[in-house]
C-alpha cells in the first residue's frame, strides 16, 4: 500500500490546489474581464425617473469614461446603445474609423444638452453645435474612410505607417494578353504595380479638405501640410462618387511623384 500523500503546507513553495495562487496581482477594477465590467457599468442606472438616468448618462461621459481603457470601452457602449440607432451602436470603440470619432463628439454633445435642459427652463439647445458636426465633420469623416476604402483597394493607399509594410494591398492587374507584346505588357503592368503598391501613402497622413464646391487631399509631413489633389464638386454629388474621383487623382498623383 503507497502511503497517504503529504498535507499541504501554506507557507510552502506552492499553494494548493485547485489554482496557484503565488505572485498572483490582487484582483481590481481594472482586471474584471469586460463583460463583468460592463455589467457594473449597466448597474449605474436605476428604475428612477428619466432625469436621473440622463444624470448617470452624463456622468458616464464626462468622468468615468476617461478612467482607463477598460471603463471607456464599457462606458461607449452603453452610451451608443442608448443614443445611436441599432447598426451604428455595433461600431468598435478601438477602430481607423474616422467617422467613429464624430459619432461620440455627438453622444457627447446630446448627453450635456439633455442634462442642461433637465436642469433649467432657461437652457436653449444651441443649434448651431449640432449644424457643425452634421454640415461639416460627419460628411468629412465619412469622406476619409470612403477614401480609405476605395484607396486600400485600388493600392495607393496603405493602413501601415510606412508604405513597406507588408499586407500592404496590391493592385490588381489586368490579365496579360497572348503572344510577346503581351508578355511585354504584362512585365510593364506588373512594375508598376509594385511600383505604386511599394509608393502608397499611409492614410494616417492624410485627410480632407471639405468645402460645399471642392473636397481634397491633404498630406501631412513632419515640415509641412499640403493639398496633394483637389476636385470639384456639387452639392448634389455623393460623398462616394467625390471619393472615387479623389483616389483616381492620387492615383495619378502618386504615379507622377514616383516615376512610375
Amino acid at each position: 500500500m503507497l502511503p497517504p500523500p503529504p498535507p499541504y503546507v501554506e507557507d510552502g513553495p506552492l499553494s494548493p490546489p485547485p489554482f496557484p495562487s503565488q505572485n498572483r496581482p490582487r484582483p481590481s477594477l481594472v482586471t474584471l474581464p469586460p463583460h463583468i465590467l460592463l455589467r457594473i457599468v449597466y448597474e449605474t442606472f436605476s428604475n428612477g425617473p428619466v432625469k436621473s438616468q440622463r444624470k448617470v448618462l452624463y456622468w458616464l461621459t464626462m468622468n468615468l469614461r476617461l478612467v482607463n481603457r477598460a471603463l471607456y470601452i464599457a462606458c461607449m457602449h452603453v452610451l451608443r446603445s442608448t443614443y445611436l440607432p441599432a447598426p451604428s451602436s455595433l461600431l468598435p470603440t478601438q477602430s481607423i474609423q474616422r467617422e467613429t470619432c464624430v459619432l461620440d463628439l455627438f453622444i457627447a454633445l446630446k448627453v450635456r444638452e439633455d442634462v442642461w435642459a433637465d436642469e433649467s427652463e432657461l437652457h436653449l439647445e444651441r443649434e448651431g453645435s449640432f449644424k457643425d458636426l452634421f454640415d461639416l465633420m460627419q460628411p468629412r469623416a465619412r469622406l476619409e474612410d470612403l477614401v480609405r476604402v476605395y484607396g486600400t483597394r485600388e493600392g495607393v493607399i496603405s493602413l501601415f505607417s510606412s508604405s513597406s509594410s507588408a499586407g500592404t494591398p496590391v493592385i490588381s492587374s489586368p490579365s496579360p494578353k497572348k503572344g510577346m507584346s503581351g508578355s511585354m505588357d504584362s512585365r510593364k503592368t506588373n512594375g508598376s504595380t509594385s511600383r505604386v503598391r511599394s509608393s502608397a501613402v499611409p492614410f494616417s497622413a492624410l485627410s480632407v479638405s471639405f468645402s460645399p464646391r471642392t473636397v481634397g487631399l491633404v498630406l501631412t509631413t513632419k515640415e509641412r501640410k499640403k493639398t496633394i489633389v483637389q476636385v470639384p464638386r456639387t452639392k448634389e454629388e455623393s460623398l462616394e462618387l467625390s471619393a472615387r474621383r479623389l483616389v483616381a487623382e492620387l492615383k495619378g498623383w502618386v504615379v507622377a511623384n514616383h516615376g512610375v
